[in-house]
């Protein structure tokens, strides 16, 4: 009895666009309550946007390979009952009789719009061959080593023959018995030719990359971000002597009672929530000339992905969590990212944000705001250093296991005495882990 407003669902904190693939339901179908009315993509894997209501499809307003911004109407599903009705006028004064009215002539009231988001999960748009290469095809594509001009020799069943994942699937899986697709290079003509992925110049001596559709995000993301907001950088130097040789005693009991490796995020991401404790407007972000202070502490770790791009899936209510706690959300989270398998909710909503540039073997990093925060903390490589202990008997130089902590903050809002008050409360609680820690 109602019209239904199907608008473009957001799937990412950073995501403001999703491209249209395939609708697999046209104008006046009848479509079921979680049908799929449509593919959609953005820069993470395919999506199938489900209709929020059973109805009749009454109007599309976007076509295939058209990118909207999220929040967009995309469609107008209208009830069965409403369907079979004249469309309502665009005059409310004059509304078309109902045929269900009371029977006194009297018009029945002009259905108004339900705005109803379709949840879907997380989504690319390019091609040489001007055919359309979602990113989970693309992905699928660079792990297996399949160069763009085999991508362009396969036959999609997709619309307008567009690959799908269960074509390079099958593809992947006959390629090691089936012969090769031949590579054609594409014809030299005069008018302009598709973008390749990548252009050897005639000298062989450089190599032009286009950026697929994540890092042209995330470069637009880091760009806006420098842009916003007036970075500023502290360092301490921290000694986790305790904690490297906690976790070297009691990771092997802690993966057999718990199922579970340790490592040191969660004991970073613990000390970090501590800290935002004692410094609450470190957990803000600004909308103007508002500051928004949040209540809740949602902690999001930076992770790498196989393509070389990162993403930040985000550890909600970190605070409320014990080390066992946020170490099953980290070990879940950091193998779902590899695995290109996030929800988008667990990329949302952040409140501020760790990365460990310690991985790759840097002791120190000046990260990039991730925007709206304002505020982000680098841990760097733990290494053994000559260092001054004070004891009982006097100060004495011993081997230590010494890191970097880095902040980067917004200076607009945050200033050095908060930035590095919260820093230095951030190392405090790691060089106070209590050694003896018990499991439970």
């Amino acid at each position: 009895m109602a019209l239904v407003e199907l608008v473009m669902p957001k799937m990412g904190e950073s995501i403001m666009e999703a491209t249209i693939l395939k609708w697999v339901k046209n104008v006046g179908d009848t479509v079921e309550a979680d049908e799929t009315i449509l593919e959609i993509a953005t820069d993470k894997v395919d999506s199938e946007v489900p209709a929020p209501v059973a109805g009749v499809l009454q109007e599309i307003r976007f076509q295939e390979n058209d990118t909207v911004e999220v929040g967009k109407v995309i469609a107008i599903i209208a009830t069965e009952a409403e369907a079979t009705a004249p469309a309502p006028a665009p005059a409310q004064e004059k509304a078309p009789a109902n045929a269900s009215s009371n029977g006194n002539g009297q018009p029945a009231p002009t259905p108004e719009p339900i705005f109803a988001t379709a949840d879907a999960a997380p989504v690319e748009k390019t091609g040489a061959d001007q055919r359309f290469y979602s990113p989970l095809v693309r992905n699928i594509a660079k792990e297996e080593q399949i160069s763009l001009a085999e991508l362009e020799q396969l036959e999609g069943s997709g619309m307008h023959g567009r690959v799908t994942k269960k074509d390079i699937l099958a593809y992947v899986e006959n390629r090691s018995t089936a012969p090769q697709p031949t590579v054609i290079p594409a014809p030299k003509t005069a008018a302009p030719a598709a973008k390749p992925t990548a252009i050897a110049t005639p000298s062989d001596n450089v190599e032009i990359i286009e950026m697929d559709r994540m890092r042209r995000l995330i470069a637009d993301h880091m760009v806006m971000s420098k842009q916003t907001s007036a970075h500023v950088t502290s360092f301490v130097e921290v000694d986790v002597t305790d904690i490297v040789q906690w976790r070297e005693r009691v990771k092997n009991e802690f993966q057999q009672k718990f199922g579970e490796k340790i490592t040191f995020t969660p004991i970073f991401i613990e000390a970090i929530a501590k800290a935002i404790h004692d410094f609450p407007m470190i957990n803000i972000s600004v909308e103007g000339t508002n500051i928004i202070r949040k209540k809740y502490i949602n902690i999001g770790m930076a992770a790498a992905l196989p393509s070389g791009n990162l993403i930040v899936p985000v550890i909600k209510n970190a605070d409320h969590l014990n080390l066992v706690g946020l170490t099953k959300a980290v070990n879940d989270l950091a193998a779902r990212a590899r695995a290109n398998k996030l929800k988008p909710e667990e990329i949302q909503d952040g409140t501020f944000t760790l990365t460990n540039v310690g991985t790759f073997g840097n002791v120190m990093g000046t990260p990039v705001i991730n925007q709206p925060q304002v505020a982000i903390l680098a841990t760097g490589a733990i290494r053994k250093k000559p260092a001054v202990v004070e004891t009982e008997y006097g100060d004495l130089i011993a081997v230590r296991h010494m890191m970097y902590l880095s902040l980067s903050y917004d200076h607009r809002v945050v200033d050095g005495a908060l930035g590095g008050s919260f820093l230095r409360k951030v190392g405090d609680y790691l060089e106070a882990f209590d050694p003896n820690r018990s499991l439970a």
